[in-house]
C-alpha cells in the first residue's frame, strides 16, 4: 500500500514509499459544547492549514465495511504526519449513525466532524444537525469545470454547500465472462439489442442471464437508472410532485417486469441472490454497486465490470457521494473547528488514495489520470459512467419519498401489481408526502 504524504496534491497520485500505519482503535472524543455553536466561520475557516495547539477530534462515519478499514489507516498516517491533531474515528452502522448525531449534536456532545451520503445531507441541514461549509469550498478553489455536474451540485441544499466530496460509488455491470463464453457471447453488451441478444443466446443455454432483485438492493437502483435512460426523473423542477409514474417510468417498469415474465430471470429473486448467483455461475448480468468490485475479483469464476448497457434514448445511472460535513455544535473550541476544517482538507487533498477503497475520485481530473485508469483500471468503468451519474434529489426527508417507489418496485416485481398502477399509485402517495415534508422541513 502507498504512504500518504499530509500536502500531496489532490490530482497527483502517490509513490511507494511503505506502508501505512496500524489502525486505530475506536473512542468516543466528542467535546461537550455549547448550543449556537458552529457554522461557517471562526479560526482558519477554510482549513488549508493549521497552526494552533494541541487538540483531538472525534471523526463519526459509517464506514463499517472494508472502507472503513482503509479510512483508518488514512486517519492513522494523517495523525502521524500531525502530531497536533491527534483525529480518532467512531463507526456505526448507519442507521444508528443517524439515530445518535442528532441527540449528540443536541446536547452538545456531537463529533468535530462526519462523513454522510448525498441523500442524508437536506435532511440533516434542515434539523440543523450540520452546518453551512462554503467557505472551505472556496479555499480549496473548487471550481465547477473540476466536476461532473451532479458531483458539483451534490452537497448543496437551499442554496448553501453542506458537504464537501471525497468519492462516487455508482452501478455497473458485473458480467460472469465463462457464462458468456458458454454461451457464445463475444462481446459485452452496450445497448438493448446486444443486451437481449446475449440473454437470448444465454437463455438457449438454459442459464437465465439477468437475474431481478425485487429489493432497493440493486434491483430498484436500476430501475432509477432504466428511468432515466428512458427520459423520465424522479421529481418535477421544483420537487414538490413524484413523477416516476412517466411513460419514461413505466417502460423501465415494464422492461424489468417482462425479463421475469419471459423467463430471462426466475421469480421471487431474494435480497442479494442475484450477486449470489453471478459468483455461482448462474446468472452472466448483475447491475450492481461498486461496493462489490474486491469481492468480485476474488471469485473463482471470471467477473469483470463494464458500464451500465443503455437500455433506453440516453445514459442513465444510479450514484451516490461520500460527503464530508461539520456538524453543528461540533466544538466550542476555535481551535477544533480550525483542526476539523484541516483534516477535511488532509482528507480530500489524498482523495486519490481513498479510491484504493474501491471508490471514484470526485475530481474528474483524477478519474481520468493514467494512475487511475491503469493503477485501478478495475474501476475504470464505474468512471466512465459519471457524466451519466444521477444523485438523488435534495429534499429533506426523501427517504420517505422513496420507501413509497421502492415498495410499489416490488409489487410490481413480484407481479402483484401491473407496473402502471404500481408508479401511478406510489408517486401519488409520495406526492402527499413531498407536500408534508415541506411544511415539516421548511
Amino acid at each position: 500500500m502507498e504512504r500518504l504524504e499530509a500536502h500531496m496534491s489532490r490530482r497527483g497520485f502517490l509513490g511507494a514509499t511503505g506502508a501505512l500505519g496500524g489502525a486505530l482503535a475506536l473512542a468516543a472524543c466528542g467535546g461537550k459544547s455549547k448550543p449556537g455553536g458552529g457554522g461557517d466561520t471562526g479560526a482558519g475557516a477554510g482549513g488549508t492549514s493549521y497552526n494552533g495547539p494541541a487538540v483531538t477530534l472525534a471523526f463519526w462515519n459509517g464506514w463499517t465495511g472494508a472502507d472503513g478499514d482503509f479510512a483508518k489507516k488514512m486517519v492513522a498516517q494523517f495523525n502521524k504526519a500531525n502530531p497536533k491533531v491527534q483525529v480518532h474515528m467512531n463507526v456505526y452502522q448507519w442507521a444508528d449513525f443517524f439515530q445518535k448525531l442528532p441527540a449528540a449534536v443536541q446536547s452538545g456532545n456531537g463529533p468535530d466532524v462526519s462523513v454522510m451520503h448525498i441523500d442524508d445531507i437536506p435532511t440533516q441541514a434542515a434539523q440543523q444537525v450540520i452546518v453551512p461549509i462554503d467557505s472551505i469550498a472556496k479555499t480549496l478553489k473548487f471550481q465547477e469545470s473540476q466536476f461532473a455536474p451532479a458531483v458539483w451540485n451534490g452537497g448543496v441544499y437551499q442554496g448553501k454547500r453542506y458537504g464537501i466530496p471525497i468519492d462516487v460509488h455508482d452501478l455497473g455491470l458485473y458480467v460472469n465472462q465463462d457464462l458468456l463464453h458458454k454461451a457464445g457471447v463475444s462481446s459485452i453488451p452496450t445497448d438493448e439489442n446486444s443486451y437481449m441478444d446475449a440473454l437470448d443466446k444465454l437463455k438457449s443455454k438454459g442459464i437465465q442471464g439477468c437475474w431481478v432483485s425485487p429489493f432497493q438492493f440493486t434491483g430498484a437502483f436500476m430501475f432509477e437508472s432504466l428511468l432515466w435512460q428512458y427520459g423520465g426523473d424522479l421529481l418535477n423542477k421544483d420537487n414538490t410532485k413524484a413523477t416516476w409514474d412517466s411513460e419514461a417510468g413505466v417502460k423501465a417498469l415494464t422492461w424489468m417486469v417482462d425479463l421475469v415474465k419471459k423467463g430471462y430471470s426466475p421469480q421471487n429473486v431474494g435480497q442479494d441472490a442475484d450477486y449470489i448467483a453471478l459468483k455461482n455461475s448462474k446468472n452472466a448480468f448483475n447491475w450492481q454497486g461498486i461496493w462489490q468490485v474486491d469481492d468480485a475479483r476474488a471469485q473463482k469464476a471470471k467477473i469483470v465490470n463494464a458500464p451500465l448497457p443503455k437500455i433506453g434514448t440516453q445514459g442513465g445511472v444510479w450514484g451516490n457521494s461520500h460527503q464530508f460535513v461539520l456538524p453543528k455544535n461540533g466544538s466550542s473550541d476555535a481551535n477544533k473547528a480550525a483542526a476539523a476544517r484541516y483534516f477535511i482538507h488532509w482528507f480530500t487533498s489524498n482523495e486519490a488514495e481513498w479510491a484504493k477503497s474501491a471508490k471514484v475520485p470526485a475530481e474528474t481530473d483524477l478519474q481520468k489520470s493514467s494512475a487511475f485508469t491503469s493503477g485501478l483500471s478495475y474501476l475504470k468503468p464505474f468512471a466512465e459512467e459519471v457524466p451519466d451519474v444521477h444523485f438523488p434529489p435534495a429534499v429533506a426527508g426523501f427517504g420517505d419519498v422513496t420507501q413509497k417507489l421502492y415498495d410499489a418496485f416490488q409489487s410490481a416485481i413480484l407481479m402483484k401489481t401491473s407496473p402502471e398502477q404500481a408508479l401511478k399509485t406510489s408517486a401519488k402517495q409520495a406526492t402527499s408526502i413531498l407536500a408534508a415534508n415541506k411544511k415539516k422541513y421548511g
